[in-house]
């Protein structure tokens, strides 16, 4: 990976790279601080989340972290729109970076591109630093953009349709359970015949085939439990989401997931990003190829068990997409990946707008939550924030539902795990500032360091090669060879067979008159004409007539 300019850390601040233990106060004498400070002393090394507050106006001296080791513990990091959880998982990418830990995030608004940039000082900024302890200096971090498909500016990434299989997809296209496992049999039939699943065109000819021709009806008749109406149905929903040019998405080279596990060789962990255009328009597709991209490191990497520190953070923004309308078979896949994942050194964070987005199953698996401002202005809303503040732990404050209504914007409730695995006192947190850019690079910014990646190589061209579609033309066009062949071979024995009955007729019909003219010849009538006819010639012959 080429470094963008201006990116490294301030060669005079040795320690830019590494997050300070801020040392804690003696004693703290208010209720809150003498409650809380004590959950948040680590032994570790651990990420800077902010200062506590005792209100809304008052900040103690007292520091809220996260300990590095327990970040594969998962989190959630929530809030209502321009409460700042774009901000806050900036400040979390960046110090993960810059202890060494890889992280992929997904960058929905396109302004996480800043972390490749120094950030801009301003008045405003310098005060919140301040205010929270922080020694602020412009930093950028190394940075490698994707792009689905090679949709927009970053490095393509792309799945085989094989490798993303039929529950993702069932999804994406929003079958119900029985398609989805009709689904399933037309994976499992592609399997078995040898014919590789590589893109949606590869999946729609096998479809067509199955539906359409006379051989693959008849072998959709031994693929049990897939009826007709239902592979009709399920390419019906194909085509469609191929007309929304999902079909970039799709194909190869398949990106290598490990591809996202790299330092730089100052030990700086790398920061992928991944460009969502239009996110509007195909959500569910995108947060479903988010998942792909977990369930693929799950399945790629080995078992380590707890790490000091670990080998990937995941940020998953925009969550509540991936649990719209999902069955319970996708429910239960992603719990099992999340619940499952932690041993391979992958943290999760689910980026969402309420607690409530995030099954049960799951949220019961995360460990750190920072909770922005809720509103309560529906009742729903109201309900939803009586859900959350249930999930916490008890805490110093009052009200915790009014704390968290009241939240300033960069503010937040925290409640981490500490060392031990329990959970760590609820704080009311003023966030730190990132240091890198907060606001979107210029594209040419982003075109730059795309053209000086290394992966661009491995990448940027798709291939196509032999599969399914080709199989199938192939195996279509000798069955229409041979059945060509069949109706030659059978027209030139009708034919033969015509040539034979013609001759047959014909030396009959000869033997026939052969036997009329013997008939004749040895007639007596026959007889009698021949000797007359003798006696008048020969009287001809001698000039002797009749008397």
């Amino acid at each position: 990976m080429t470094e963008i300019p201006g990116t490294e850390p301030t060669p005079t601040d040795p320690a830019a790279a590494e997050p300070v233990a801020p040392s804690e106060p003696a004693t703290p004498t208010d209720p809150i601080s003498t409650a809380v400070a004590p959950g948040y002393r680590f032994e570790g090394p651990a990420l800077e989340l902010g200062g506590l507050m005792l209100n809304a106006d008052d900040l103690s001296d007292v520091h809220i972290r996260i300990p590095l080791g327990m970040l594969n513990r998962h989190g959630l990091v929530a809030g209502a729109t321009g409460t700042g959880k774009t901000k806050t998982l900036q400040l979390l990418a960046e110090q993960l970076s810059a202890n060494g830990v890889p992280v992929f995030a997904a960058d929905i608004k396109g302004d996480l591109s800043g972390l490749s940039l120094p950030g801009e000082p301003s008045d405003k900024l310098t005060a919140r630093t301040a205010s929270v302890g922080q020694q602020w200096t412009a930093t950028g971090f190394p940075t490698e953009f994707y792009a689905i498909g090679g949709q927009g500016v970053g490095v393509p990434v792309r799945v085989t349709m094989t490798a993303f299989g039929p529950t993702l997809l069932a999804k994406v296209l929003g079958l119900n359970e029985t398609q989805e496992s009709s689904l399933g049999l037309v994976f499992y039939y592609c399997d078995k015949q040898g014919l590789p699943l590589l893109d949606l065109s590869d999946l729609r000819a096998v479809l067509q085939y199955l539906t359409g021709d006379a051989a693959g009806k008849a072998e959709l008749k031994t693929i049990g439990g897939l009826s007709p109406q239902t592979a009709g149905v399920i390419l019906r929903e194909l085509v469609s989401f191929e007309a929304q040019g999902a079909d970039v998405f799709f194909g190869e080279p398949e990106f290598e997931t490990k591809d996202f596990l790299r330092t730089t060789e100052d030990g700086r962990g790398i920061i992928s990003l991944l460009e969502l255009p239009n996110l509007q328009d195909r959500p569910a597709l995108f947060s479903t190829f988010l998942m792909w991209l977990l369930a693929d490191l799950f399945h790629d990497l080995p078992e380590e068990g707890d790490l000091d520190k670990p080998k990937l953070v995941f940020f998953f923004d925009e969550a509540h997409l991936l649990f719209n309308d999902a069955s319970d078979a996708f429910l239960d896949q992603i719990a099992q990946t999340v619940r499952l994942i932690r041993s391979k050194g992958v943290g999760v964070f689910f980026v969402t707008q309420s607690p409530t987005d995030v099954p049960d199953d799951v949220l019961a698996q995360l460990g750190s939550r920072v909770q922005h401002q809720l509103r309560a202005h529906t009742p729903n809303d109201a309900k939803a924030l009586r859900a959350t503040v249930n999930t916490y732990p008890n805490s110093a404050y009052d009200d915790l539902g009014e704390v968290i209504t009241s939240l300033g914007i960069g503010e937040a409730i925290i409640t981490v795990m500490n060392e031990r695995g329990a959970p760590t006192p609820v704080a009311w947190t003023r966030l730190r500032a990132p240091e890198s850019l907060m606001d979107a690079a210029d594209t040419s910014v982003m075109e730059a360091a795309v053209k000086a990646s290394p992966l661009a190589s491995k990448y940027a061209e798709g291939i196509d090669r032999e599969s399914a579609r080709e199989l199938l033309a192939k195996k279509l066009e000798e069955g229409a060879r041979k059945a060509a062949e069949d109706a030659r071979v059978q027209e030139m024995a009708r034919e033969q067979k015509n040539e034979r009955v013609t001759k047959k007729s014909t030396e009959k019909a000869a033997k026939d008159d052969d036997g009329i003219v013997m008939d004749v010849v040895k007639s007596t009538a026959f007889k009698d004409f021949m000797r007359t006819a003798a006696r008048e010639i020969a009287r001809g012959m001698f000039n002797s007539g009749r008397r």
